[in-house]
């Protein structure tokens, strides 16, 4: 039987300053400032993580802020755009109050969709986009109520260095649907309510450079343990290098670099993030693994 990802768990991405980092994510765009920890492999960098009310998987957008750091360039071998999803008729919403904050804000159209696209302080390239499925995001800040507030992942735009065989890993190993074409973007989806829409860019753009304001690595979902070993043996079957797996504190990872120099994780859904607070007091102390304390 093919293994199936159910979709985006998180997306991590390089940023600047700290401060302006929380001042956006969870100041303009209302999301939940979810953990406040350290990068296990760098521990003099924090790792900041935001997402919905419980900080589910399909919600969660974390960063390695580098203040002074290099700016990075975004093409091939990243995700190119995160795309958020809010309820229905909401855009108008996000869109007077994205221009409250002096946010530049571009209007456009892909599979019969609409979508603000916009970047945030630091260069990474983001969307809002209207879709019916997916449970409300009870978190409220600034104005922002569950009626109008982002649920999640809408998903994300892959720029690959070869996009044909980034589209046969998404279909033929991670187990995507291949949904649709238009114009240079070819559409998967996955069986989730949100981080379940995955575009990817049919021509290469040019080598992307890391460093602020672009994504590290992208993370599918896996069930849990058991099912994360069996990614692990799927992939590799399917002769991709893939690490051992690496214990992260609020899931486990393993990772490895597709075809089209994209950075593949796949975690596991637990343990969660309230396993080291309680779910109401999540990202208020600095909290760090056990290796660090």
């Amino acid at each position: 039987m093919m293994k199936k990802t159910s979709g985006i768990h998180h997306i991590t991405a390089i940023v600047g300053n700290p401060q302006e980092n929380v001042d956006f994510y969870a100041g303009v765009l209302g999301l939940r400032f979810v953990k406040k920890t350290v990068n296990f492999d760098d521990p003099g960098t924090y790792h900041l993580y935001f997402g919905n009310e419980g900080g589910k998987p399909g919600s969660i957008i974390t960063f390695f802020p580098w203040a002074n750091a290099y700016q990075g360039k975004i093409g091939d071998g990243q995700v190119g755009v995160t795309s958020y999803v809010v309820p229905l008729g909401a855009l108008m919403f996000w869109e007077q109050r994205l221009a409250k904050f002096n946010v530049d804000v571009t209007k456009t159209e892909r599979f019969g969709e609409q979508y603000l696209q916009f970047n945030d302080p630091h260069g990474l390239q983001l969307e809002i986009v209207e879709r019916a499925e997916g449970e409300q995001n009870a978190w409220t800040f600034g104005g922002v109520t569950p009626e109008v507030a982002i649920k999640g992942f809408g998903g994300a735009t892959l720029y690959s260095s070869q996009p044909t065989k980034t589209a046969e890993l998404l279909e033929n190993v991670m187990g995507l649907e291949l949904i649709g074409k238009e114009g240079d973007y070819i559409r998967f989806r996955s069986s989730a309510d949100i981080g379940n829409i995955v575009d990817l860019k049919a021509t290469a753009t040019g080598k992307g450079q890391m460093g602020v304001g672009t994504v590290h690595h992208i993370a599918w979902r896996a069930i849990d343990d058991q099912d994360q070993l069996e990614w692990q043996e799927h992939v590799s079957d399917h002769d991709y290098g893939v690490t051992a797996v690496k214990d992260r504190n609020y899931f486990n990872a393993i990772y490895f670099r597709e075809h089209g120099e994209i950075l593949f994780e796949i975690a596991t859904d637990p343990p969660g993030f309230a396993h080291d607070e309680s779910e109401e007091t999540m990202g208020q102390e600095l909290k760090l693994p056990a290796q660090y304390e």
